[in-house]
């Protein structure tokens, strides 16, 4: 699998500081942000510190602290999100799988019953 990152992409920009964000949670290896056009009640932005373009090149390259310290910030904004009721957490992954942003993001995303996770 070829995993070439473009750090032109929307989210390497808001690691950079060049485009703002509404921060709900940070620590080393991630940050989490509310998304620009929520799904749900809550829907926060989880992504890597590091260049990884999916789930897939995250788990195959990134290092046990950065997918430690990943988990960890999801956890952390359920948490804050107050999502004791339950939440859904969404990774997108390139064409068939809808990416748009070519960056590795979880969505969390909760607040109300989100019903079926397919409908067609």
């Amino acid at each position: 699998m070829d995993f070439d990152y473009d750090d032109q992409n929307i989210f390497a920009k808001i690691l950079r500081g060049e485009i703002p964000n509404r921060t709900v949670y940070e620590n080393d290896y991630a940050l989490a942000f509310e998304d620009i056009a929520p799904q749900a009640p809550v829907h926060v932005l989880v992504i890597p510190k590091g260049a990884y373009v999916s789930l897939d090149h995250f788990a195959l390259e990134a290092s046990a602290d950065e997918q430690v310290g990943f988990m960890q910030a999801i956890a952390e904004v359920c948490k804050i999100a107050d999502l004791k009721d339950g939440f859904r957490g969404i990774s997108n992954t390139r064409a068939h799988g809808l990416q748009e942003v070519p960056h590795y993001h979880m969505h969390i995303l909760g607040g109300r019953p989100l019903g079926p996770i397919l409908v067609d």
